[in-house]
């Protein structure tokens, strides 16, 4: 950036003007040395027990704004964490958060069936944006994401905190380095008990259903155990094993075999009935085991080579996520985990489900 926009970025942020017209890696440049200003839309359990006490730990981004629609949270957070009045948004302020330099990136916590109109809603006010997973709840909405970020000149990264924990970024240096030899077949599942009745997770419309949830966690165990991408949807059974609570054609438990090139298969299972929780991939020269692979703590495993166990504590994960993907925005780099990404899964969750509806195989 050339001097005279830094001026230009400095003064907007003196004067308080809109900044939506403002490159934001220039505006990042006029606050250079600046801890990354982060606004969490959605004060749900994740922001609430994991992502605001992680940005508490964060070293190259805080926790500067909120968005919610329940008033005694806002005033619950803006005592708890000194969050400035000027930084607390509604549902109905958001899109004037453009005209706040404290904030750099949204961070979308909502329920699915939102990600697609608050992402881009934030990426039309210049702001760089974090969604978190399940991404969409259509191939469709995921690719506006990108598009809209893409047009607005602002990161989009999506919150798959597995991408940045050492336990799988050492079993996929195995994989990758070819250390066990080619990988053979992969068998994941991922699945608890959820016992609410009311939440976004049993609702239709709003993206519920087991496998945008705990369904990703398999299908990314999948594909990153495999260090490829499928080419089909062999087989898919959904069911729902409490028809009185997940209602309208969700399912609660679901499973897959995927066809990856060289005819390898893996098998997935997810499940809001029951926990589980663990990770094969059986390679030419042994079996790399994970158990749990996908917890936001104790993620330990075993191969021929060695046991695989970085321990830390929670919320550990989402700390080195977020500072991670400060620091690509920071640097302008590509993230770990782009918009892409997310893409990807949901156009497998689709395939699964279509498979399963026409007891079919799925080309993807």
């Amino acid at each position: 950036m050339n001097t005279q926009s830094r001026r230009n970025a400095i003064k907007s942020i003196a004067l308080g003007s809109s900044l939506a017209l403002i490159n934001p890696y220039e505006l990042l440049a006029a606050k250079k040395g600046r801890k990354l200003g982060v606004a969490l839309v959605g004060l749900g359990y994740y922001s609430t027990d994991l992502l605001a006490p992680a940005l508490q730990q964060t070293e190259h981004c805080y926790l500067a704004g909120i968005v919610t629609g329940t008033p005694e949270k806002a005033v619950a957070w803006k005592e708890k964490y000194q969050i400035p009045e000027k930084n607390i948004y509604n549902y109905d302020t958001f899109d004037s958060i453009a005209d706040n330099p404290d904030i750099d990136v949204v961070y979308v916590v909502l329920p699915p069936s939102m990600h697609e109109e608050y992402v881009i809603r934030a990426s039309n006010a210049g702001k760089h944006v974090w969604c978190e997973k399940p991404m969409a709840v259509t191939s469709k909405e995921c690719q506006n994401m990108i598009n809209a970020c893409k047009k607005n000149n602002v990161q989009l990264t999506i919150g798959y905190r597995l991408h940045h924990e050492p336990n799988t970024q050492e079993y996929r240096s195995i994989i990758q380095n070819n250390k066990l030899g080619k990988v053979k077949y992969v068998n994941c599942a991922a699945g608890y008990r959820e016992n609410r009745t009311d939440h976004w997770k049993q609702k239709k419309e709003m993206g519920g259903g087991v496998i945008y949830d705990m369904g990703v966690y398999a299908i990314q165990g999948a594909r990153l155990g495999m260090n490829m991408e499928p080419i089909a949807v062999v087989s898919a059974k959904a069911i729902s094993t409490r028809p009185e609570i997940y209602k309208d054609g969700l399912a609660d438990e679901v499973t897959a075999k995927l066809e990856f090139p060289g005819a390898v298969f893996a098998d997935i299972r997810t499940s809001f009935a029951e926990g589980t929780n663990f990770m094969t991939v059986e390679c030419e020269k042994g079996d790399i085991a994970l158990k749990p692979f996908s917890s936001y703590g104790g993620a330990k495993g075993e191969s021929p080579l060695g046991k695989i166990n970085h321990s830390y504590e929670v919320p550990w994960q989402q700390a080195s996520q977020m500072d991670d993907d400060a620091l690509a925005i920071i640097e302008n780099k590509a993230p770990l985990v782009p918009g892409e990404e997310g893409l990807r899964d949901i156009r497998i969750v689709e395939a699964i489900l279509k498979s399963a509806k026409k007891g079919k195989r799925v080309n993807l």
